[in-house]
């Protein structure tokens, strides 16, 4: 009887620290990133970790390009992809915060950049135009997301024949400058972007904290 007891109190305590962990991934899971923490974004090494050109590269990003910066954060990525894209092309800068599209504005206006647009999105479609566009880049994005599937599935909307998405974050282990926790694993990014109608090209591993995965439509 008492072995009965202690293996019943076992299973209690093993259910009682699943359920904790998964009631904290779920408080976690879309947790926003605040716009006032923008400045830690954008250290002096970020270009050289982060590898912008090469990123952009991969995504085949070329002058005359229309792409978007899905959550668009400051404009980091914003400024770049514009430089890329040239004046025949054009950036929609998206993000679900009016404090960082106002921050994304003012970036372009200091830099003097007629080719982005700004966007307001929400939560589950980035209001972005349907087919225009040559690639997509989310970069840090990802554990933000409360319905990933369904985000992927507008971002292919807008997509045009052959089109890319470029899906940029921190490796799990808790090493580099992203966060500590609520990493989100490459292969759960890579199931949830199957169930929205896409399909892996690349799983690049240029990156050093971080993982870099290219999905276009599944045919």
């Amino acid at each position: 009887m008492r072995a009965r007891w202690s293996a019943l109190l076992l299973l209690l305590v093993v259910t009682t620290m699943w359920q904790t962990d998964v009631t904290a991934q779920a408080a976690t899971r879309g947790r926003l990133f605040p716009p006032e923490d923008l400045g830690t974004l954008e250290g002096p090494d970020r270009d050289e970790w982060q590898q912008p050109e090469r990123v952009m590269d991969a995504l085949g990003i070329a002058d005359g390009a229309r792409v978007a910066d899905i959550g668009a954060g400051g404009g980091w990525f914003t400024i770049r992809l514009a430089r890329r894209v040239g004046p025949n092309g054009v950036v929609y800068a998206e993000d679900v915060q009016q404090p960082m599209v106002d921050a994304v504005g003012r970036r372009v206006a200091r830099e003097s950049l007629r080719n982005v647009r700004t966007i307001l999105g929400t939560y589950t479609d980035p209001q972005l135009p349907d087919a225009e566009l040559d690639a997509a880049l989310l970069v840090d994005l990802y554990s933000q997301l409360r319905e990933p599937v369904v985000v992927l599935r507008n971002v292919r909307r807008s997509l045009r024949p052959g089109g890319r998405i470029g899906i940029i974050d921190f490796k799990p282990g808790g090493f580099g400058p992203g966060p500590d926790d609520n990493r989100v694993a490459p292969q759960t990014v890579i199931d949830d972007a199957t169930k929205a109608g896409l399909r892996l090209v690349r799983h690049e591993t240029f990156l050093r904290y971080q993982y870099l995965l290219v999905f276009t439509p599944a045919r």
